[in-house]
């Protein structure tokens, strides 16, 4: 289970909610048998979804996150619920890079950075809100932190990490956003400028032992905090045989009559959890009278 928390600073300026995601992360990298550079690309990807996702005010409310940056690690997505509860997956799994000149995963490299981050939220509106920015650097918290800038206006800090261990099992993983609300004064962001300008990295902290309670008290250490509310999150595929059958259907007579005719039986892999449905030859059939 993920471990989140939000607060909001005394004066009303600030709000923050900060996330150990290290069993969410663990959970995509079993799934996904991703390499070590895609689980530390992926898991900052669930990592602030989860967090946007948990932002939102509906509880059927869902968030969307895709990267497609050119690197070879293909697009990169991330799809979280109002609770926080996520699912991701990426289009190459195994990847291998040489680390970065500052000597961690090349999450950059990967990920690239000739492309954008593209954001979409099912409000339960006529239609989903639907967002894009040019990536910044393919690294995934300055692309947030750009988004928010660009696309809704919302002065914001994002950090997000991975620490993957040599067996590449996820050792940790967790992120932070902390975003100005309307009423903020100047005075406001220089003090929250002071406080994360020598902050440590976001799996630093957590290797340390601290929460993620403790990590926005660091980082808002010049502000009272008020905890608004704390919760767990985890990695949650939201797939079904009855999905698959919706899916099915909607690729039309004439394509499931084909599918029968052509395969003694079907098998779907959901990309988020890789459980695989079979459906058999009277199945499809059965499907295309619906």
């Amino acid at each position: 289970m993920g471990k989140l928390v939000r607060c909001i600073t005394s004066n009303g300026q600030v709000m923050a909610t900060a996330l150990d995601s290290t069993d969410i992360v663990a959970a995509a990298e079993q799934i996904h048998n991703t390499s070590a550079v895609v689980t530390a690309a992926l898991g900052r990807l669930l990592t602030a979804a989860s967090i946007m996702g948990n932002m939102l005010k509906g509880k059927d409310n869902s968030i969307t996150l895709r990267i497609a940056g050119g690197g070879p690690i293909g697009s990169v997505i991330a799809v979280s619920d109002a609770n926080g509860d996520v699912r991701g997956y990426v289009t190459n799994p195994v990847v291998e890079l040489p680390l970065n000149e500052k000597g961690k995963l090349d999450v950059g490299g990967a990920v690239g950075k000739n492309g954008n981050i593209y954001v979409l939220k099912d409000l339960g509106l006529k239609e989903p809100y639907n967002g894009m920015v040019p990536l910044v650097s393919g690294e995934i918290a300055e692309d947030i932190t750009a988004y928010y800038a660009l696309s809704e206006q919302t002065p914001t800090v994002c950090a997000l990490g991975v620490l993957v261990n040599p067996d590449l099992t996820v050792k940790a993983a967790g992120g932070y956003i902390i975003q100005l609300l309307p009423a903020a004064e100047e005075e406001t962001i220089n003090k929250l400028e002071e406080g994360i300008k020598d902050i440590p990295s976001v799996t630093q902290m957590l290797t340390n032992g601290m929460s993620p309670e403790e990590i926005i008290k660091k980082a808002l250490k010049n502000f009272e905090v008020e905890v608004l509310y704390s919760q767990e999150t985890t990695y949650k595929c939201n797939c079904s045989r009855q999905r698959i059958e919706k899916a099915l259907i909607s690729m039309g007579q004439n394509e499931l009559h084909q599918m029968a005719e052509e395969m003694p039986k079907a098998e779907i892999k959901c990309h988020f959890c890789d459980k695989t449905y079979t459906f058999t030859k009277s199945e499809l059939k059965a499907l295309e009278k619906n």
